[in-house]
């Protein structure tokens, strides 16, 4: 059976970088990545990766802005949420990265896999901050 996709590829315009990091470190102690997706420019330090790349990825971007009030002083806390029609980042669980949407580099907070009764991923929301 076939499920309407929800997130539709035609209002998903707004490109944006994804890297996103497994649960595990790397023998350097750095977080180990198992998704990127970059704007590849002309170098000569590129080199071929092992990790999941497919680029260029487009989005559905919201950004919220809202404004806490704290005994000291105002704080802004600006947020978004990413909706992109399918899982770019398969067989595997999003628990922490960033994303670049608009020259702007965000942490990945939360991610939710909005999936259809049989079990596919219909898209995903993430939360950014």
């Amino acid at each position: 059976m076939k499920f309407p996709r929800l997130v539709l590829k035609k209002f998903c315009k707004t490109p944006c970088e994804v890297v996103v990091y497994d649960e595990g470190l790397t023998e350097d102690g750095a977080p180990k990545v198992i998704y990127e997706c970059r704007f590849i420019y002309p170098s000569d330090s590129i080199y071929p990766s092992d990790t999941l790349f497919l680029a260029p990825l487009y989005c559905n971007y919201q950004d919220r802005v809202k404004t806490v009030y704290t005994s000291d002083k105002k704080k802004v806390e600006c947020t978004g949420v990413l909706l992109i029609p399918f899982d770019f980042c398969p067989n595997s669980s999003i628990s922490s990265g960033y994303v670049t949407v608009n020259g702007v580099k965000r942490e990945i907070v939360k991610c939710t896999k909005g999936r259809n009764p049989d079990g596919t991923v219909n898209y995903v929301e993430l939360d950014v901050m």
